[in-house]
This record gives C-alpha cells, structure tokens and sequence, in this order.
C-alpha cells in the first residue's frame, strides 16, 4: 500500500496515519519527523533547512524532496509507506511521481480528510491551550487553515482527476474516522478491480 493522506491542520492527520500504516505494515512517513531527524542528525540537509525554519521562512522544495527521496530509498519503505504532510506544492507533487515512476510505483490512493474549519479552529485552540502555546492564536490558525486550502486544493483536484482522491469525513472519534478511511480504500480498491477486469 502506497497512501498520501492530506488535510487541514488539527484534522488528526497525524493520529491517523500512525494507525493506518499500522493497519497495513507501512511505515507512516512525515515530513515534520524528516525535518526533525535531519536537523537533529546534524546532516546537510537537515543543516540547511534549519536556517529557513530559524527565519520562519518556508524550506525549499529541493530541500524538502531530497529529504523525502532519501527515506523513500530506505529499505522498510520497500513493501509500501503512508506519507503525512508531502507533497504540499504541485512542484512535490511532480517530484513524488519522479522519485516513484523510477522505482516502478505509483500511488494506490490518496485520502483527504475533510472537517468543517470552525470546528477545526475550536480543537486546535484548544490544544494550543493545552499545550500553552500562546501563539496559536485565533486569527493565526484561520490564516494557517486558509494557506492550507489554497496550497492543497489543487493538489486534491489533480489527485481527483487521476481517479486516487478519496475524501473522508475527518470528524467524529479516532476510531469512527479510521473505519470511514478504512472502508473508502476498499471501496476505490474495489472499483478498480472491476474496472480492471475483462
């Protein structure tokens, strides 16, 4: 299984992934964890990206799909991984098919967790309480809800025109949501085997 689960912030994408890579035996591949492991290894990669993360300005795309491509090459992504947080851009969008068509993949599905953005606003204000992060304020987590929408929306209706775009109710309990994202790949892998078949 080849999966790219999308959504907006405090969609419980993270939750999720972990649980559906489980699911599947895959590893749950997220960009912030590639971030971190580079930086933290002190690699050249993770060197670089560091000095756009301390301006706060948003890393490259060379950057961040040589870090993608070197845990894509990794032996346990070789059965199949979930990937959380990439491709953002239509640029990684392109360098992901790239990096897969070398390897003979492709993607199986794309799932896209759908919520309403007041509700998303209320959990993350309430994590960011939680958390005391005083800075997740509410007007800056709508314009990170609305940088989301405007980064991703033409990557789902590029995924949608390949027929790999599932969208998914992201509200509701951990386990209600997994069920709804576990039943929609059934569903697409269902509807590809008849369409594939004599």
């Amino acid at each position: 299984m080849r999966l790219l689960l999308m959504g907006p912030p405090g969609a419980g994408k993270g939750t999720q992934a972990a649980v559906i890579a489980e699911r599947f035996a895959v590893p749950a591949i997220s960009t912030g964890d590639i971030f971190r492991a580079n930086v933290t290894q002190q690699t050249a990669l993770g060197v670089a990206a560091q000095t756009y993360m301390d301006a706060g300005e948003y890393v490259p795309d060379e950057i961040t799909n040589a870090m993608v491509a070197a845990r894509l090459a990794e032996r346990d992504c070789a059965g199949g991984f979930l990937l959380d947080g990439y491709p953002r851009t239509p640029q990684q969008v392109v360098e992901l098919d790239s990096l897969l068509e070398l390897t003979g993949v492709g993607l199986d599905a794309v799932v896209l967790l759908d919520a309403d953005p007041d509700e998303l606003v209320s959990r993350l204000l309430a994590r960011s309480e939680e958390q005391g992060r005083a800075d997740d304020t509410e007007s800056v987590i709508r314009r990170r809800l609305e940088v989301y929408a405007a980064e991703t929306g033409p990557l789902a209706d590029s995924y949608a025109e390949r027929d790999l775009l599932s969208r998914v109710d992201g509200l509701g309990t951990v386990d209600e949501v997994t069920e709804r994202i576990l039943a929609a790949l059934t569903s697409m892998s269902s509807q590809r085997t008849a369409t594939s078949a004599p």
